[in-house]
């Protein structure tokens, strides 16, 4: 188990959050950086800063870059990407409110194609919920699940297709979990199929200004691998 940790605040508003995850790389699937909905319109030195310490650390950076459900623009998705990569020196990114749907997979492997051509090495996609079959093949990370712990801790089935691919595909971001239960989090992201997770304290309009609770080393094995192996054939 390793974690995938959104970390949208500033670092000048909290670099204590930051320094936590920088202190623990073997942790670490990696961490992404949210400026403004993106990258921002120019650059933010506090987050370059932060950024190169994490890189420094031995934490892989991914730049947040929202996909509005493939409603917006290819060029305008990329030039987020673009601006990640050049002003903070992101290694890939995540790509946010992936479409879930069969007909936006041609389109979905498209853009991580491109992606890829302009340097990123690691690319998530979030659609938040199981996407059709196919997507796990997309990209390196698959997030099939993104809700608060209370619905968590509910009914979860995982399609039969998900069971053809390693648990290191697949990645559960849960906010809303209390600190003391970060190694609960973690055991049943492992039980449910995934082998990447985040188990952050916080809700809200944004659950994702904490770090999450780090659960104790029995709950989640050290990283075995920088990046997935990744293959782009439909499932």
């Amino acid at each position: 188990m390793t974690l995938l940790v959104p970390l949208y605040v500033h670092p000048a508003v909290d670099p204590a959050a930051w320094e936590s995850v920088a202190e623990a790389p073997s942790r670490m699937y990696a961490v992404v950086l949210n400026a403004a909905d993106g990258p921002g319109s120019s650059p933010d030195p506090a987050f370059a800063a932060a950024a190169g310490a994490l890189r420094s650390a031995g934490v892989r950076v991914l730049g947040y870059v929202d996909t509005a459900y493939g409603r917006r623009p290819r060029r305008e998705v990329l030039r987020d990407l673009e601006r990640h990569r050049d002003w903070y020196g992101t290694e890939g990114c995540f790509l946010d409110r992936t479409d879930p749907g069969a007909a936006g997979l041609r389109a979905c492997r498209g853009l991580v194609r491109a992606a890829r051509g302009r340097g990123a090495r690691t690319v998530v996609l979030n659609p938040g919920v199981h996407p059709a079959p196919g997507y796990a093949r997309a990209a390196d990370l698959l997030v099939t699940f993104e809700g608060h712990w209370s619905t968590y801790l509910g009914s979860f089935t995982a399609p039969d297709w998900t069971t053809r691919h390693p648990p290191e595909r697949f990645c559960h971001l849960v906010y809303g979990v209390p600190p003391a239960l970060a190694g609960l989090a973690a055991r049943t992201a492992r039980e449910r199929g995934a082998g990447v997770h985040c188990a952050a304290p916080g809700a809200g309009p944004n659950p994702w200004n904490r770090p999450p609770a780090l659960p104790p080393e029995d709950a989640v094995s050290p990283r075995t691998a920088q990046n997935p192996l990744r293959t782009e054939d439909p499932a």
